[in-house]
């Protein structure tokens, strides 16, 4: 359709019944061309067309005019020593007014509040415009400043100078402000609580020497979910956790809390390290199916110089040896926790006395430029030379691989340390076993056995009496309860006795309460009620271990 034909006819101009052949311009554009051949006098009247006047020349123009009209800050300053020659309107009604020829050192000191007297003379003498974004002057506002260089006749004696702008950037510079203590105070926020999440003070089991540090990432990454926690568990066992949950913020912190709780709950169970992880990567799920975890479980048992331990895609323990030589945990990992359908299977590693072990978070080995195993490969090289105690080896760890309060991510380190001890302090830690082979001997064997190894041992006397007990009652309920082989153990430390019976049945007993008419049901009752704790857990090869624990006195 031709929309042309419906086109308002203008005054001046006059329609074309067609286009004719030999014409350069269409029907269509000729209905508003301008008749070139009319000629006459201008029309007069309302109908007349509207004539323009001319724009002015830009030499027409006045600087001093546009520039005081101007809502930005404008100052002209001329020679070496920046001599004021104009200020406009509204530089005046900011700072006021300024005396024309004095140099801007005295009668500027808004421009050294705004550090701009060296870089305008930087501007001066390379030709080049400089700006500086969101200075603040002591009145609290805030301005954008561009310098541009004006050059002058120099065959006439006149010097260059520098022409000052200055946008009143306050509204923004707050703004920025008010984001800036927002994203701090959600920072600070985060970090308080996964500061208080983790373990205020780590529980020091006797065997072993333990240190940790946590550092949450530099002011411009968010808190992550790395955790540690040290649990003693009972007859002299430890587990040892590390953990790391993928994200920042308030949220991943919040759900490292809630997994921490967790395995703290589990590992009561004395379970094995992973059946622990199985059940966390369950509960993983259900938290929020979104956040992925990593989590390293391991078991230290004192009687058999072993590190247990199951991993749900975290980075391998490290242990090194007295003489140095590092062994990466080479044991079989599972995939990270809330991920599903996978069976964890634990290994071991051998933590004999003067060993230390690391257990540790990504960000410690991590870096944007190199593959992780090199940095794996790093830290081995670091832990091979670090010594002394287990809080210098994370210090020394942290600065090997240069850890800072910058760094972009952040680091948990957990050291533990299986002491090699001797002389007088190697007198306070002792075992003693007996194994019984059933019947009606088998009690009295026991319970005089443990007469002579706790008189031996140098115990008080009533301290004698209820280990003694605790002895006799333990070994009465499993020759009852359980099945051969049955041992008993003694262990003590500088700071508890320890007394353990195994046996070849994996039933696991419970105290209950016994009737009076009841013969038998006050084994584990007694031995409650004398004990500082006890407890009892499978054991890996099928059977259980029941125990319990005297605290010496001091």
């Amino acid at each position: 359709m031709n929309f042309t034909r419906w086109s308002a006819r203008l005054p001046g101009t006059q329609r074309r019944a067609a286009r004719d052949d030999h014409s350069a311009v269409p029907a269509a554009r000729a209905e508003y061309a301008q008749d070139e051949t009319a000629s006459g006098p201008p029309q007069d009247g309302p109908d007349a067309p509207a004539t323009r006047p001319p724009a002015p020349a830009l030499e027409d123009l006045s600087a001093r005019d546009i520039l005081g009209q101007l809502p930005a800050l404008v100052a002209l300053l001329h020679g070496p020593e920046h001599r004021v020659a104009y200020v406009n309107d509204a530089y005046a009604a900011a700072f006021g007014p300024r005396p024309s020829g004095v140099p801007a050192a005295e009668a500027m000191p808004e421009l050294t509040e705004l550090s701009l007297l060296p870089l305008m003379d930087q501007v001066l003498r390379s030709g080049t415009p400089r700006t500086v974004k969101s200075r603040k002057v002591a009145g609290g506002s805030s301005y954008t400043v561009t310098c541009t260089p004006v050059q002058h006749d120099k065959d006439k004696g006149q010097q260059g100078g520098v022409l000052v702008y200055a946008a009143d950037v306050t509204d923004h510079a707050e703004a920025a402000e008010r984001l800036r203590t927002s994203e701090r105070r959600h920072r600070e926020t985060a970090v308080t609580l996964q500061r208080s999440l983790l373990p205020q003070e780590l529980e020091q089991p006797d065997d072993l020497r333990i240190a940790a540090t946590y550092q949450p990432g530099g002011t411009d990454a968010a808190v992550g979910g790395d955790w540690y926690d040290v649990i003693t568990l009972g007859a002299g066992r430890t587990a040892l956790v590390i953990g790391d949950v993928m994200g920042r913020g308030v949220r991943a912190a919040a759900v490292m809390g809630q997994l921490r709780t967790a395995v703290r709950a589990y590992a009561r169970l004395d379970l094995p390290p992973h059946e622990v992880l199985q059940l966390l990567d369950g509960l993983a799920a259900e938290i929020d199916a979104n956040q992925i975890a990593t989590c390293a479980y391991a078991v230290h048992d004192p009687n058999e110089g072993l590190l247990v331990y199951s991993s749900a895609g975290h980075l391998p323990i490290l242990v090194r040896d007295e003489d140095g030589t590092v062994h990466r945990a080479e044991g079989p990992t599972g995939p990270p926790l809330g991920t599903g359908g996978w069976t964890h299977t634990s290994g071991t590693i051998a933590l004999p006395p003067g060993s230390t072990a690391v257990l540790y978070t990504d960000g410690l080995v991590e870096r944007r430029s190199e593959d992780i195993d090199e940095g794996v490969a790093a830290l081995e090289r670091a832990l091979s030379g670090a010594k002394g105690a287990p809080q210098v080896v994370c210090d020394r760890l942290m600065r090997s691989l240069n850890i800072t309060a910058e760094h972009d991510d952040d680091v948990a380190v957990l050291v533990v340390q299986h002491p090699a001890r001797t002389g007088p302090v190697a007198e306070l830690f002792h075992n003693a076993s007996l194994d019984l082979l059933g019947g009606i001997e088998a009690a009295p064997r026991a319970r005089a056995f443990a007469t002579g190894v706790l008189t031996s041992w140098r115990f008080p006397v009533d301290l004698c009496d209820l280990g003694v007990l605790a002895a006799g009652e333990l070994v009465a309920n499993s020759l009852q309860h359980g099945t051969p082989p049955m041992r008993l153990g003694l262990r003590r430390t500088d700071r508890r006795l320890i007394i353990e019976v195994t046996d070849g049945d994996d039933h696991l007993p419970r105290r209950r309460r016994a009737e009076p008419a009841d013969e038998a049901g006050r084994g584990i009752s007694i031995v409650a009620t004398i004990a500082t704790s006890w407890g009892s857990r499978r054991t890996p090869g099928g059977g259980k271990a029941v125990w319990c624990e005297f605290a010496l006195p001091r």
